[in-house]
C-alpha cells in the first residue's frame, strides 16, 4: 500500500533519501571541488548536481513523483499545478556555506499540497542534524542516532532570540523591522537551519528581508509549522508555493507566541 501524503512511512522515506544525498555531498566536500557561477551570479558546485540527481531519482519512486521542481533543473521542468501536489527540492541550500566549509548547508525536500508545504525534511550533513515534520505528525530532530520530538517555544520574558542569515544578514534591518519588541539576543546560521532553530525552541523569530526562492524555504516551513510555528509575508498572509517564477516575498518565520504581542 502506498504511503499517504503525510504518513510516517513517507516522511521516513524522504528522510532516508535526504541522508543518501547528504552522503554524496560529503564525499565531494571532503575533497577539492570547483565552483561555477549561475546566471544570477550565485555559486554552484558539482555537489549541487550530484545531490539533485540522486534526490529526483528517489522521488520518482515515491507518491507524486511525476511532479518535481528542483532548483538546478527548474528551467527544464514543467510548471506544477498549484492546486495539486508536487515535490520542491533544494539539493544544497547554502552553497556559500559549502564553499566556505563552515558546515552550515542543508538538503531540503518538501511536499507541497494546494500551495502549502505539508511535509518537509531539512538535513545538515556535516552537523548530522536532520529536522523532519509533516502535517498531523508533528516534528522531530534526529542526531547522533537518536530521534526526539521538537516543538516551538513561547518567547521567554527576557525577550526574543532573533535568527538571522549567516551570508545575507542585515541585523540593523531586522531590528528596525522588530521595532519595540524586546530582543534578548541575535544568532546567525546558514541555510534552512534557522527554521530548525525555531522548530526546536532555540530561537523565536526569523525575519527574511531579502530575496529567497521557494525551494529555499518550503522544507523548513513544513518542519516549523509541524512544530507549531508559522511563516507569513509582511502583510500577515501565509507564505505559499507554486507562484510564477518561484520567488518569495519578504517574510517572517515565527515560533510560538503571538507576533503582535510577544
Amino acid at each position: 500500500m502506498s504511503p499517504t501524503s503525510t504518513s510516517p512511512d513517507l516522511l521516513d522515506q524522504v528522510a532516508k533519501l535526504a541522508r543518501q544525498a547528504g552522503r554524496a555531498i560529503l564525499a565531494i566536500y571532503a575533497n577539492d571541488f570547483s565552483v561555477a557561477a549561475k546566471a544570477d551570479r550565485s555559486p554552484v558546485t558539482e555537489a549541487d548536481g550530484a545531490a539533485e540527481e540522486l534526490i529526483v531519482a528517489g522521488l520518482r519512486e515515491l507518491p507524486f513523483g511525476d511532479a518535481i521542481v528542483a532548483e538546478e533543473s527548474v528551467s527544464d521542468a514543467p510548471a506544477p499545478d498549484p492546486a495539486g501536489r508536487f515535490w520542491l527540492v533544494d539539493p544544497l541550500d547554502g552553497t556559500r556555506e559549502f564553499v566556505g566549509r563552515n558546515g552550515e548547508f542543508t538538503v531540503n525536500i518538501a511536499l507541497i499540497e494546494r500551495g502549502r508545504p505539508i511535509l518537509g525534511v531539512v538535513l545538515a550533513p556535516v552537523l548530522d542534524r536532520l529536522y523532519a515534520g509533516a502535517r498531523g505528525l508533528g516534528a522531530y530532530l534526529e542526531q547522533d542516532g537518536r530521534r526526539h520530538a521538537i516543538a516551538c517555544r513561547r518567547p521567554p520574558p527576557e525577550g526574543l532570540t532573533v535568527a538571522g542569515s549567516r551570508s545575507h544578514g542585515d541585523m540593523d534591518a531586522l531590528r528596525r523591522f522588530l521595532g519595540e519588541r524586546k530582543i534578548a539576543r541575535t544568532v546567525s546560521a546558514g541555510s534552512s537551519l534557522k527554521f530548525g532553530m525555531l522548530a526546536n525552541g532555540e530561537a523565536d523569530v526569523y525575519p527574511r528581508l531579502g530575496r529567497t526562492m521557494e525551494w529555499d524555504t518550503a522544507a523548513g516551513q513544513a518542519v516549523l509549522v509541524a512544530a507549531g510555528g508559522r511563516v507569513n509575508d509582511l502583510r500577515g498572509a501565509e507564505l505559499t508555493y507554486g507562484k510564477p517564477g518561484y520567488e518569495n516575498p519578504h517574510f517572517v518565520a515565527w515560533g510560538g507566541g503571538t507576533p503582535g504581542r510577544d
